[in-house]
Protein backbone atom coordinates (compact mmCIF):
# COMPACT_ATOMS: atom_id res chain seq x y z
CA UNK A 1 0.00 0.00 0.00
CA UNK A 2 1.10 3.40 -0.62
CA UNK A 3 1.20 5.38 2.52
CA UNK A 4 2.96 8.73 0.71
CA UNK A 5 -0.50 10.78 0.67
CA UNK A 6 -1.06 9.96 4.52
CA UNK A 7 2.64 9.60 6.05
CA UNK A 8 4.06 11.42 7.72
CA UNK A 9 1.64 11.56 10.19
CA UNK A 10 0.83 14.79 12.86
CA UNK A 11 0.96 13.35 16.25
CA UNK A 12 -2.58 14.32 16.45
CA UNK A 13 -3.39 11.74 14.04
CA UNK A 14 -1.26 9.79 14.78
CA UNK A 15 -3.03 9.37 18.36
CA UNK A 16 -6.01 9.68 16.88
CA UNK A 17 -5.45 6.73 14.79
CA UNK A 18 -3.79 4.86 17.93
CA UNK A 19 -6.80 5.24 20.10
CA UNK A 20 -8.90 3.82 17.77
CA UNK A 21 -7.55 0.21 17.72
CA UNK A 22 -10.79 -0.28 20.11
CA UNK A 23 -14.13 1.76 19.76
CA UNK A 24 -14.52 4.96 20.95
CA UNK A 25 -16.22 7.88 20.57
CA UNK A 26 -15.06 11.68 20.69
CA UNK A 27 -14.87 12.11 23.92
CA UNK A 28 -13.61 8.88 24.84
CA UNK A 29 -10.92 9.59 22.11
CA UNK A 30 -9.99 12.92 23.62
CA UNK A 31 -9.48 11.80 26.69
CA UNK A 32 -7.33 8.58 25.50
CA UNK A 33 -4.85 10.79 23.38
CA UNK A 34 -4.61 12.66 26.49
CA UNK A 35 -3.67 9.55 28.64
CA UNK A 36 -1.42 8.15 26.17
CA UNK A 37 0.85 11.09 25.88
CA UNK A 38 0.61 12.11 29.46
CA UNK A 39 -1.45 14.85 28.94
CA UNK A 40 1.33 16.73 26.64
CA UNK A 41 -1.47 16.13 23.24
CA UNK A 42 -4.85 17.84 24.42
CA UNK A 43 -7.29 18.08 21.16
CA UNK A 44 -9.82 20.26 20.76
CA UNK A 45 -13.28 18.93 19.53
CA UNK A 46 -12.97 21.35 16.34
CA UNK A 47 -9.41 19.55 15.80
CA UNK A 48 -10.69 16.00 16.49
CA UNK A 49 -13.83 15.97 14.82
CA UNK A 50 -11.81 17.92 11.48
CA UNK A 51 -9.54 14.82 11.86
CA UNK A 52 -12.34 12.56 12.08
CA UNK A 53 -14.02 13.91 9.00
CA UNK A 54 -10.58 13.41 7.03
CA UNK A 55 -10.40 9.95 8.09
CA UNK A 56 -13.38 8.69 7.26
CA UNK A 57 -13.15 10.38 3.98
CA UNK A 58 -10.05 8.38 3.54
CA UNK A 59 -11.40 5.10 4.92
CA UNK A 60 -8.76 5.58 7.75
CA UNK A 61 -11.56 4.88 10.16
CA UNK A 62 -15.30 3.74 10.15
CA UNK A 63 -17.55 5.11 12.03
CA UNK A 64 -19.20 1.62 13.55
CA UNK A 65 -22.25 2.65 15.27
CA UNK A 66 -23.83 4.52 18.40
CA UNK A 67 -22.73 4.32 21.91
CA UNK A 68 -24.72 1.60 23.80
CA UNK A 69 -25.01 4.23 26.99
CA UNK A 70 -25.43 7.48 24.99
CA UNK A 71 -27.52 7.28 21.64
CA UNK A 72 -26.02 10.66 20.12
CA UNK A 73 -22.54 9.82 20.56
CA UNK A 74 -20.91 7.76 17.35
CA UNK A 75 -18.17 5.30 17.86
CA UNK A 76 -15.20 5.18 15.11
CA UNK A 77 -13.10 2.37 14.90
CA UNK A 78 -9.41 2.09 12.86
CA UNK A 79 -10.03 0.46 9.35
CA UNK A 80 -7.57 -2.39 8.34
CA UNK A 81 -5.96 0.33 6.45
CA UNK A 82 -5.32 2.78 9.03
CA UNK A 83 -3.97 -0.54 10.62
CA UNK A 84 -1.48 -0.57 8.13
CA UNK A 85 -0.66 2.97 8.11
CA UNK A 86 0.03 3.08 11.56
CA UNK A 87 2.23 0.37 11.23
CA UNK A 88 4.29 2.39 8.40
CA UNK A 89 4.23 5.43 10.70
CA UNK A 90 6.48 2.85 13.43
CA UNK A 91 8.48 1.62 11.29
CA UNK A 92 9.19 5.00 9.72
CA UNK A 93 9.67 6.59 13.73
CA UNK A 94 11.45 3.43 14.54
CA UNK A 95 14.32 4.45 11.74
CA UNK A 96 14.42 7.78 12.95
CA UNK A 97 15.28 6.87 16.48
CA UNK A 98 17.73 4.03 15.56
CA UNK A 99 19.43 6.74 13.01
CA UNK A 100 19.53 9.24 15.87
CA UNK A 101 20.87 7.02 18.56
CA UNK A 102 23.57 5.70 15.86
CA UNK A 103 24.73 9.08 15.30
CA UNK A 104 24.86 10.63 18.99
CA UNK A 105 26.43 7.42 20.16
CA UNK A 106 23.49 6.56 22.63
CA UNK A 107 22.35 2.77 23.53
Amino acid sequence: MEFKKFSPLTEATYYILLSLLNPLHGYGIIKKVEEMSKGRVKLAAGTLYGAISTLLKNKLIASIGEDKDNKRRKLYEVTSLGRSLIEHELERLKEMIDNGIKEIGGE
